[in-house]
């Protein structure tokens, strides 16, 4: 059944109004009717509404609430990826595969090494399509979010939120001791919301002075094992570790 995201302000006590892009896609695309049952979430409060449409207009489609939906398909663990941007297509990959594993949010980060240089013009029109890639991801496999892709940052703006989270990893091809199942350890997984930073090179790697500076601000450096792996492989692979080890 397709399932479509709205802002609490489209929600009632009965009726959810749907707005925006989703309205020609209901109509032109999936072709629903008067009638229709579909899958509605308040995202900003996680609530999922099965739904019958009961109007179709030109701009707005308006739903009646059959009823609540209960269960939940976010996780207990918050990932924060920061991705040193590779090239478009692998960061398109990287998005869309990340929230279907469950991230929270995605931040395009910017790096020394990174090959692709965006111009400051192209910024938000790359972050508006990041954002579009992630809210098909998030339809198509149920989540009660969008995970956020958010507007693209230097990698020395990062040092000053590592303590904002739990644990901050950064996934370093030099390091040969540290293991990401001794950093998972350490966790306190009988906590509600558990926040994960998770930062990744792009193509070329990560900066040894970069990484020095955020082991001296609170970052935890990792190796992944043996063999170096694709930028694209690395959200993946930590995102399933972290998702089986520690989510309930």
């Amino acid at each position: 059944m397709p399932k479509f995201f709205v802002k609490n302000e489209q929600v009632n006590d009965e009726k959810i109004n749907i707005i925006g892009q989703d309205v020609n896609h209901i109509k032109t695309v999936l072709r629903s009717k008067i009638g229709d049952s579909i899958e509605i979430c308040n995202s900003d409060f996680q609530e999922n509404f099965l739904c019958k449409i009961e109007k179709i207009e030109k701009e707005k489609i308006e739903c009646k609430i059959i009823e609540k939906i209960e269960i939940k398909t976010e996780s207990n663990v918050q990932v924060t990826i920061f991705q040193g941007i590779p090239k478009f297509d692998k960061m398109e990959y990287i998005i869309q595969k990340s929230v279907e594993l469950g991230v929270y949010n995605i931040v395009p980060t910017e790096m020394k090494r990174c090959i692709v240089k965006i111009t400051d013009k192209d910024k938000t029109k790359k972050q508006e399509r990041w954002q579009k890639i992630s809210e098909v991801a998030a339809k198509q496999c149920g989540r009660d979010i969008v995970p956020k892709v958010e507007d693209i940052i230097n990698i020395k703006e990062i040092s000053n939120s590592i303590n904002d989270y739990d644990l901050f990893l950064v996934a370093y091809e030099n390091e040969e001791k540290n293991k990401l199942k001794s950093e998972l350890k350490k966790i306190d997984t009988n906590k509600n919301n558990i926040k994960i930073g998770l930062l990744i090179g792009p193509e070329g790697g990560l900066e040894e002075n970069d990484v020095i500076k955020l082991k001296e601000n609170g970052a935890k450096i990792i190796t992944l094992g043996k063999r170096i792996l694709r930028t694209e492989t690395v959200a993946l692979n930590v995102l399933s570790i972290i998702m089986y080890e520690i989510e309930k």
